[in-house]
């Protein structure tokens, strides 16, 4: 494990690196999943590790609960979007639609059997 991150935070590069292309999570359900393995867990946490780490990981396909990114981000995002396929909503361009593209991270995702990626 990286010296610089917490066990939670690897757990959290974890499910964003999961979630297949053309599909998307929320800082919530990333949140929730983490949780139910270690006890631990909030959205805003997520939001840090990804805002910290997600350079590592398929940083775009974790989103808030409305389906957008930050905005400093969206225009980047929008490119992988297009690329993979992913559902956007038809009103906001780089808001994805969470009613087709929705990846379940609690009920989804395979955690770590040995602990956190290395």
């Amino acid at each position: 494990m990286n010296q610089d991150r917490t066990e939670l935070a690897e757990l959290v590069l974890d499910v964003a690196d999961q979630v297949p292309a053309g599909a998307v999570t929320t800082y919530g359900l990333v949140a929730e999943a983490v949780r139910a393995l270690t006890g631990h867990g909030h959205p805003r946490h997520v939001g840090s590790v990804m805002a910290a780490f997600g350079g590592e990981v398929p940083w775009w396909r974790v989103v808030r609960a409305d389906g957008t990114l930050p905005r400093q981000l969206r225009e980047r995002a929008l490119e992988h979007y297009r690329a993979e396929g992913t559902p956007l909503t038809p009103f906001v361009p780089v808001r994805v639609d969470l009613e087709r593209a929705l990846w379940d991270a609690p009920s989804r995702w395979q955690a770590p059997v040995a602990g956190p990626r290395a």
